[in-house]
């Protein structure tokens, strides 16, 4: 009511000193009646735009607020979340705020959750090539649970765990390996072996089946050792019998001792 008291009083001494001024320039009475007609539309046609204008506001808040609850119902079954719940009683603009607000948290939980994701299958696929082993099974194309990403993380733990471990097996049994062919003067000749003494300890896959192959590899060289050692023994003792049979001196004993 202030602001119409205002408008009016400002209108009615804007005409008065509009009347001054044509009754100074001597404007005649039909076209001062043209010119207040004129204000008049300039002025209602002013107010119009303004309704309009603000008309179209609320058309605009009230159709992003249609959007953004259809955009979080669709976010809200990705993440597997309950419906989001707005506040009726609020005005437009702040539900229009709120819900705008809701959208972005939700589409960063979205990014967030994809882009761990991404991060857990690249350590996956890794971890999976190393230890010869299939990838976790989880849909790439959907916006994975706080449950799914949970249990991949549980997953690619593990997984590194039994790298460590097997990591730790390899090493081991490769310095004993390696002590084994140095003590029987054995060549790596296979493949396999050429892989496990020669190359990076890194690049070796730790499959299953390579640390069995890297096991039985281990057996086979402790029972040639075992062989050879039990050869030593019998010829050794073949050795004293005839040295004491053929009464060989005990300083050229000594010097064979050394063998």
């Amino acid at each position: 009511e202030v602001l119409a008291a205002e408008a009016v009083s400002c209108l009615n001494r804007a005409m008065a000193a509009l009347r001054d001024i044509w009754e100074e320039i001597g404007i005649p009475e039909e076209q001062r009646l043209e010119r207040t007609d004129a204000v008049r539309k300039h002025i209602k046609n002013l107010l119009d735009m303004m309704v309009a204008e603000e008309e179209s506001l609320k058309e605009r808040l009230l159709k992003s607020i249609a959007l953004c609850r259809k955009e979080l119902d669709t976010l809200a079954s990705e993440l597997q979340l309950d419906p989001f719940e707005t506040e009726e009683e609020s005005t437009i603009l702040q539900m229009e705020k709120n819900l705008r607000t809701c959208v972005e948290v939700l589409q960063k939980q979205k990014r967030d959750r994809k882009q761990e994701l991404k991060a857990l299958q690249e350590q996956d696929r890794a971890l999976c090539d190393i230890l010869g082993t299939a990838q976790f099974s989880i849909d790439a194309g959907s916006v994975p649970s706080l449950e799914d990403l949970d249990r991949y993380r549980r997953h690619v733990a593990s997984l590194n765990t039994l790298k460590e471990q097997r990591r730790e097996e390899f090493v081991t049994t490769k310095r004993r390996i390696i002590l084994l062919m140095e003590e029987l003067d054995h060549t790596p000749d296979t493949s396999f072996e050429q892989e496990v003494v020669c190359e990076d300890e890194e690049m070796f896959c730790l499959s299953k089946d390579n640390i069995m192959a890297l096991q039985n590899l281990l057996q086979q060289l402790e029972a040639r050792r075992a062989l050879n050692e039990a050869a030593c023994t019998e010829l050794r003792a073949r050795i004293l019998l005839l040295w004491e049979r053929l009464q060989i001196p005990e300083e050229q004993k000594q010097s064979s001792a050394v063998h």
